[in-house]
């Protein structure tokens, strides 16, 4: 086994898109806590540099990073420590900043992420990435070499025009040799919050399809919620305290075991 930060990571996972705004980091959040409903230790590491939406995601914005002499230690969510974040959104002075850094810092930032985190005994980790195939991506596929990740779970839309870039994501994941776990459809109908009627507003399909045709697994189709937009934008973090009363729930459930026994690991009915 490989030594380092990571040597005591069970299962590493990337959310990949090559499309921004398909809601990868609402897909990691959900994935999160799904995990963590199943008794999974879990960590989240946000390596979107430029635009760090995991802290709001999970309620900790504005929480500090603290270094301990094994290294970062990562933001928790509650005293369980069942849920650690870590986020360059941590590190910035003011989290309005922007992050106007080349290729090189990039890298170097990332590669610190992931060797100097002190993320202990984990499940899981989470990797949330940024849209496309660029530094970001190719310094992960690199510096994870040696841990041999599991996968990683491709989210899109079904719109023609979100297919044609993570079509691209999927060729660059068979490049570097990064196993798929399988696709998720994301915004796939609008949930009426009146009526709970789910209505097709951007089509569907489209994500399914492009599974099938890379002869990869579907794992589900993720409709728009505006009671999650509600928890989100609610201060307090009531997003992770009330996520498995939401109604994407039950359909998160379903993707997360689906990437548990794609990792190999046991699915914990509950």
């Amino acid at each position: 086994m490989a030594d380092g930060a990571l040597a005591n990571v069970k299962h590493i996972v990337l959310v990949l898109s090559g499309k921004g705004g398909v809601g990868k980091s609402t897909v990691t959040t959900e994935l999160a806590l799904s995990l963590v409903e199943q008794g999974k230790r879990v960590g989240v590491l946000d390596v979107d540099l430029t635009g760090p939406s995991v802290p709001r995601m999970f309620g900790v914005d504005g929480a500090q990073v603290h270094q301990a002499s094994t290294g970062w230690v990562p933001v928790y969510t509650d005293e369980t420590k069942r849920l650690g974040i870590m986020s360059i959104g941590f590190l910035l002075q003011n989290k309005d900043d922007a992050v106007v850094w080349r290729g090189p810092k990039k890298n170097a930032m990332i590669r610190q992420f992931l060797q100097d985190v002190a993320w202990g005994d984990l499940d899981y980790l989470l990797i949330d990435t940024p849209p496309g195939t660029s530094d970001e991506h190719i310094s992960v596929a690199e510096y994870l070499k040696e841990y041999n990740p599991d996968g990683a779970v491709i989210v899109t839309t079904p719109q023609a025009v979100s297919l044609a870039d993570v079509r691209k994501e999927l060729n660059f994941c068979r490049k570097v040799k990064i196993p798929i776990l399988g696709v998720v459809e994301n915004m796939s109908g609008f949930v009426c919050p009146h009526c709970a009627e789910c209505s097709d507003i951007f089509s569907k399909g489209g994500g399914e399809a492009m599974a099938t045709e890379f002869n990869v697994d579907f794992l589900g189709r993720v409709p728009i919620d505006p009671g999650l937009t509600t928890l989100i934008e609610a201060d307090g973090g009531s997003f992770v305290d009330r996520f498995t009363q939401s109604a994407l729930y039950p359909i998160f459930k379903k993707i997360t075991a689906k990437v548990v026994a794609n990792c190999g690991d046991e699915v914990i009915e509950s």
